[in-house]
C-alpha cells in the first residue's frame, strides 16, 4: 500500500510539473512571435468579437452561442461599454480576471458552459444585477461575490459539486431570485436565510436533510422549492412564513405535515406529491360527474391530511386514557 501511494504521489508531481513546463513554452512562443502576427491576429480577433455585439431594449449586448470560446481574449476589454454578455455552448473554462474592466456590466450569463472557478474580480462588479452560471463545473463561489452589491439574480443551478456557500454572500441585499438546484447541498446556507429581499428560491435536487428551524427568518420568500431531496421532517416555524405562495415538497421522505400549517392562508400552491406520509387520505370528488381539477397532492390535500391526523392523534390519545 506504501508503493501504490508513493506511485500516485510521484505522478502527480510529474503532471503538475510537466504542466507548469508546458505553460511555460506557450508563454515563450508568444514571446517569440513578431509583434507584427499579434497585431494581426488581436485585429483579426476583434473584428470577430465585433460581429457579435448588438444592441437589444437599449443596451449593447454580447452575444456568443454555439461557437468554440474555451478562453475569451484579453482584446475583450476594448468593448468595456458592453453592458449584457451572454456566451452560451461555448466550451468556456473559466471567467477571465479583467471582467473587473467592465463595470457597467449589468448581465453576466455564462450559463451551459464549462467554467470551473469564479475570480475574486468578480465582487468589483457593484452595478451588477444578474449572474448566471447554471450548468457549468464549479465547485467553490468566492466570498468577494458578496461584493456585488446590485445583484438581484443569481443562478448556480446543476453544477454538481457544489455544496456551500460562503457567509459573506448575506451581504447581497437586494438579491431576489436565487436557483441553487441540482447540486450537492445537504444544509440551507445560513447565508440563504439571512438575505433579506429573497423572494425566489430553488434548492431542488440537493440533498437536503433538514430545514432551519429559523427559516422563518426569510419573510419576503415567496416561492420555495424542494422537490426531489430528503427531508424527513418539516420545521413548524414553517408556518410563520406569512408571505409564502407557493412550496414544492414532493420527492422527500416526509412522514407528517405540521398541523400549524392549516394557518397558511397565503400558500396558494403547495405539492406533497411522493411522499410516505402516515396518514391515508382520500380527497372527496367535488361534483357529480366524477370529475375533480384539483391537484391531488396541493393545497386541499394538506389541510385534509391536516385534520385526518389531528382526529387520529385525538382516537390514540383516547383508547390511551382508556387503558390506563
Amino acid at each position: 500500500m506504501v508503493g501504490v501511494a508513493a506511485c500516485g504521489s510521484v505522478s502527480s508531481i510529474k503532471a503538475l510539473w510537466e504542466t507548469r513546463i508546458q505553460r511555460r513554452r506557450e508563454e515563450e512562443e508568444e514571446r517569440r512571435r513578431p509583434l507584427s502576427v499579434r497585431v494581426w491576429e488581436d485585429r483579426a480577433v476583434l473584428a470577430r468579437l465585433r460581429e457579435k455585439l448588438q444592441t437589444e431594449d437599449g443596451r449593447l449586448v454580447l452575444r456568443i452561442e454555439q461557437e468554440e470560446w474555451k478562453n475569451l481574449p484579453a482584446c475583450l476589454v476594448r468593448f468595456v461599454q458592453v453592458q449584457e454578455w451572454q456566451i452560451h455552448r461555448t466550451g468556456l473554462l473559466k471567467v477571465p480576471p479583467f471582467i473587473c474592466s467592465f463595470q457597467n456590466l449589468l448581465v453576466l450569463d455564462l450559463s451551459r458552459n464549462a467554467v470551473t472557478e469564479i475570480p475574486q474580480q468578480i465582487g468589483k462588479l457593484t452595478r451588477l444585477r444578474e449572474l448566471l452560471l447554471s450548468y457549468n463545473r464549479i465547485r467553490v463561489v468566492p466570498e468577494e461575490l458578496g461584493g456585488c452589491e446590485s445583484l438581484e439574480r443569481l443562478e448556480l443551478a446543476m453544477n454538481r459539486d457544489l455544496k456551500e456557500l460562503p457567509d459573506q454572500l448575506r451581504n447581497l441585499v437586494r438579491l431576489q431570485h436565487l436557483d441553487l438546484s441540482m447540486n450537492d447541498f445537504v444544509s440551507l446556507p445560513d447565508c440563504v436565510v439571512a438575505l433579506p429581499a429573497l423572494q425566489w428560491l430553488d434548492m431542488g435536487g440537493n440533498r437536503l436533510q433538514q430545514l432551519p428551524d429559523d427559516i422563518h427568518r426569510m419573510q419576503m420568500l415567496q416561492t420555495l422549492w424542494l422537490q426531489r431531496n430528503e427531508l424527513q421532517i418539516l420545521p413548524e416555524n414553517i408556518s410563520r412564513m406569512s408571505r409564502l405562495d407557493t412550496l414544492v415538497l414532493s420527492s422527500n421522505r416526509l412522514r407528517d405535515i405540521p398541523s400549524l400549517m392549516e394557518d397558511m392562508t397565503n400558500l396558494r400552491f403547495v405539492n406533497f406529491r411522493d411522499n410516505p406520509l402516515i396518514v391515508d387520505v382520500s380527497l372527496p370528488l367535488r361534483t357529480e360527474d366524477g370529475e375533480d381539477d384539483r391537484e391531488m397532492f396541493g393545497r386541499d390535500f394538506m389541510l385534509t391530511y391536516i385534520q385526518e391526523a389531528r382526529k387520529r392523534n385525538y382516537a390514540v390519545l383516547s383508547a390511551h386514557r382508556l387503558h390506563r
